[in-house]
């Protein structure tokens, strides 16, 4: 059979005793199991032949299943095991790269950095979770509970631990508290808007008007507008990666198409007749020096007019934008408190410091423009593709709840329906025909614009509305 252990201290003499000193007598580990094919030898110290014999056994049986894992694999601790292995194996988008890795750096290994792989288990994650949920919101302690579980299960993969504890029945993970996405009234947006420099309002019109991120409405230049047509063609968006700027495709690397209402384009001419494009050279996708040909093909700068550009003619910086001039209209037109001076950490001069106002960013503008489309029922499947959202289940999961009189106009159309004198046959076994009625005789619901116009289109809706629910 494969595998034995040997005794290096000791070896027999002509009765088959161990009485005959080695030269390595009492140096070093006296027992060494060694001779399992594709398992690495290990030694254990003197009075433990026991031990070594239970470990051969075992080693022997989970090699044969193909199931063998050595513990000392895991004596890693999870920093070196994250910076040595998982994270060099990362792809994809880098600005998710940097977003994951600085979670990793500021949630993950401060508190369990220091720990062999094999000795993080479920009570030192319950501690870990315990200080995490002090330290940061509920959305952030799903976000790094969902990238640590991903290392343990590199882990497991990489055979370095036998399971990955995250999946412990009896250990709850983070849960973030549904919150529902808050429209602007008109005046708000308005209040707002009065309290940008004048250069920068038109964002304002951009996002309340077509839906665009704050990146792609940075990013929306002359060419994009088709005034004829009447739509805006969200093309790129400007995003920050290692503190440098680049174009890339819309989030979800999906270019779109959105409706332009005439107010919006009258603003737009407006603002280009007063501030005239600029063009704006940047590199696509990834700002960092390439490492090959390929990616300096993919990485060549482009350049856009720009609608919006800094003073300095230059792209503009979100974050900077944000705290230089959005939240600074926020407290302007009241809709959070006026910021407080605080001293610099340096020592020398103050600084100001608003309150809370992660609720109140520029995608307040995209929930407001989901409001009025939903508000007007618009069909639920066209605004998701002008948002951008993967699916239609994801704008319902989102903006369901704008959309109006959903439970009134249920229970009018069961009323009309079950108040109907004559019996048509139904279209299926499973569906009444042409339902919706108001509670006028041989009167339908007046149409609305954008209302879903066939009976199919609704049953999809509905659909999704189930899928939405599941999903959340």
């Amino acid at each position: 059979m494969a595998g034995y252990v040997e005794d290096r201290w000791y070896k027999k003499d002509d009765k088959g005793n161990r009485t005959i000193k080695t030269d390595r007598h009492g140096q070093g580990k006296r027992y060494k199991v060694a001779g399992i094919p594709g398992v690495r030898a290990r030694s254990f110290p003197d009075k433990q032949k026991k031990a070594a014999d239970a470990w051969l056994a075992k080693a022997i049986a989970d090699s044969n299943k193909g199931e063998f894992i050595d513990p000392r694999d895991g004596n890693i601790l999870l920093r070196d095991y994250v910076e040595k292995h998982w994270w060099p194996s990362r792809t994809g988008d880098p600005a998710t790269l940097q977003t994951v890795g600085h979670r990793i750096r500021g949630q993950i290994l401060p508190h369990l950095g220091s720990t062999p792989l094999r000795l993080i288990k479920v009570d030192s994650l319950r501690v870990w979770l315990k200080q995490l949920e002090s330290e940061v919101a509920p959305g952030t302690a799903v976000v790094a509970w969902g990238y640590l579980n991903n290392i343990l299960e590199c882990a497991v993969d990489d055979e370095r631990i036998s399971k990955n504890p995250c999946r412990a029945p009896t250990l709850k993970p983070p849960s973030a508290p549904r919150s529902k996405a808050r429209a602007w009234t008109r005046s708000r947006v308005l209040a707002v808007q009065a309290q940008l420099p004048e250069h920068y309002r038109v964002l304002v019109d951009i996002g309340a008007g077509a839906g665009l991120r704050q990146g792609e409405a940075l990013a929306l230049s002359e060419d994009d507008i088709d005034v004829e047509g009447g739509f805006i063609h969200v093309r790129r968006q400007i995003r920050s990666i290692e503190g440098k700027l680049a174009f890339s495709l819309p989030k979800g690397n999906k270019t779109r198409t959105v409706p332009m209402p005439d107010h919006l384009a009258q603003r737009l001419a407006q603002h280009l007749e007063r501030f005239p494009a600029k063009p704006v050279t940047l590199p696509w996708k990834d700002p960092r020096p390439p490492t090959s040909r390929l990616e300096a093909k993919e990485r060549a700068p482009q350049t856009h007019r720009l609608l919006v550009v800094n003073r300095n003619g230059n792209a503009v910086r979100a974050n900077m934008w944000n705290e230089d001039h959005w939240k600074w209209a926020l407290a302007e037109a009241g809709v959070i408190p006026k910021p407080k001076r605080v001293p610099r950490k340096s020592g020398t001069g103050t600084r100001l410091v608003y309150g809370p106002t992660h609720e109140m960013g520029f995608h307040s503008l995209r929930h407001t423009y989901a409001s009025v489309q939903l508000d007007s029922r618009e069909n639920p499947v066209a605004v998701s593709k002008w948002l951008g959202h993967a699916d239609a289940s994801i704008t319902l999961r989102v903006y369901g709840h704008f959309m109006p009189e959903a439970d009134g106009r249920g229970r009018q159309a069961l009323d009309a329906w079950f108040a109907r004198t004559d019996d048509p046959a139904p279209s299926s076994p499973d569906a009444p025909q042409r339902f919706i009625t108001t509670t006028g005789e041989g009167s339908s619901l007046p149409r609305q614009s954008g209302e879903l116009r066939q009976s199919d289109d609704l049953e999809t809706v509905l659909e999704l509305q189930e899928s939405a629910e599941a999903i959340a």
